[in-house]
């Protein structure tokens, strides 16, 4: 009863567009204080814990190296170059709105900083060439997921502290659901092109493919040196992303495409980020904290078990959930509630944490491109002059590839296992 009260609280706070690290913190202080075996010593312990973290010291590192990357238009080169490559391909901006996405998703780790950075260049390039505003708008939103399933990923990293599993497997076991997702968003690139045969497509630059390669290749490095370092054993997570930052500074200051006040903006909002989501890790750590000791784990555990024994019936029952979660709350927050109650339940059916973490952060991330909440709907309004109407519009039918790879993430699960199998251990 107590938990359950703990929850409606917390949901109502929520209704009434409390943040979410207050309404999750506010229930909890008050069962702290109602409790008499419980001081208030403990309760901050608990509370700070969480974000006396190594590996989540990446988190303000790779949130730095997408801002950077933005500010000092490194993904620019990525565009000239895919633009380039695909000069004459029916439905090149299509395919270059997906690939750039996914090669930013390397620096970035969030779908707000490729929808911001990424939208406002691309949107208004397909429009000019004939493309529908809402397929230009839906493709950008859905191609911006990529960035959270793809290393370096800031919810995989928040997963991996919550669920106490490796990163680096983590990171890797992101790599192929990311590609199905890119090779699902093809095709229907592809579909639409055969389509409209009529569209201007847009010529390129006036680059040969050799002198565009070169122009983006430094900037290429960056996953090299995160993924590489970390497979290499030369970097943890955390120092692959401290090594990324540094190789963006250094690219920026060569390229002189960085000004002081650009750089201060820089730090500003990766400040604001980072304090935002530490501030929910920290709320969170007591509040799992709190559902630990009302045994919220079992409970949910032996709910599940009387209503089926089939894991896969608990799959569809954890896609259902996380899918209406995500709705509600952005992925980090969402993350940080429902680890600790959804992860012994999965272990009880058999489900790997690594492939139990992807599918969890795909559902979740899905929800930045539903309302009330969807995060990336408001960002696209925001840099293309759109209606938010219109961008929820357009991301429809990009829900249906997105379903699908969600659905072959959840039932192939040597998606997400295979990579990391490789891994030494």
């Amino acid at each position: 009863m107590i938990l359950v009260l703990l929850i409606i609280a917390m949901l109502l706070l929520l209704l009434l567009r409390v943040p979410v690290a207050i309404s999750m913190l506010l229930p909890c202080l008050m069962y702290v204080v109602w409790s008499p075996d419980i001081t208030l010593g403990v309760a901050l312990q608990q509370t700070v814990s969480p974000i006396n973290s190594f590996p989540l010291l990446a988190v303000p590192l790779f949130i730095m190296t997408g801002y950077l990357s933005n500010a000092a238009g490194l993904a620019d080169r990525l565009f000239r170059m895919l633009l380039t490559l695909f000069r004459g391909i029916p439905g090149n901006l299509g395919f270059v709105n997906v690939f750039s996405s996914l090669m930013f998703s390397w620096m970035s780790g969030a779908a707000i900083a490729d929808a911001a950075g990424l939208g406002s260049v691309l949107v208004p390039a397909m429009k000019k060439r004939g493309y529908d505003e809402k397929f230009s708008l839906g493709l950008t939103g859905a191609s911006s997921l990529i960035g959270p399933i793809m290393p370096p990923s800031i919810p995989a990293i928040v997963y991996a502290v919550s669920a106490n599993v490796s990163v680096e497997k983590l990171f890797f076991a992101g790599v192929i659901p990311a590609l199905v997702l890119t090779s699902i968003l093809c095709l229907f690139v592809y579909r639409d092109a055969r389509k409209n045969p009529l569209r201007v497509e847009a010529s390129g630059l006036n680059l040969t493919v050799l002198e565009a390669i070169q122009s983006a290749i430094p900037v290429l490095l960056t996953p090299v040196i995160i993924l590489g370092g970390i497979l290499g054993g030369v970097f943890t997570p955390t120092e692959a992303a401290a090594a990324a930052v540094m190789w963006i500074l250094i690219l920026s200051l060569f390229y002189g495409s960085l000004s002081f006040r650009a750089f201060q903006g820089v730090v500003v909002k990766t400040t604001t980020t980072t304090g935002s989501i530490l501030l929910i890790v920290a709320a969170a750590g007591l509040f799992g904290w709190v559902i630990a000791r009302e045994q919220g784990p079992q409970a949910v555990t032996e709910a599940v078990l009387q209503f089926t024994d089939n894991p896969v019936v608990f799959l569809l029952l954890i896609n259902l959930a996380l899918l209406v979660t995500g709705m509600f709350l952005e992925p980090v927050a969402a993350l940080l509630i429902t680890v600790p109650v959804l992860l012994p339940a999965s272990l009880e059916f058999g489900v790997d944490p690594l492939h139990l973490g992807i599918v969890m952060i795909l559902n979740l991330v899905l929800g930045l491109l539903t309302p009330p909440v969807g995060l990336v709907l408001y960002v696209l309004s925001s840099v293309t002059g759109a209606s938010v109407q219109n961008v929820t519009r357009g991301t429809v039918p990009f829900l249906i590839p997105l379903l699908i790879t969600l659905l072959l993430i959840t039932f192939v699960p040597a998606f997400s296992l295979w990579l990391p199998s490789l891994l030494p251990k």
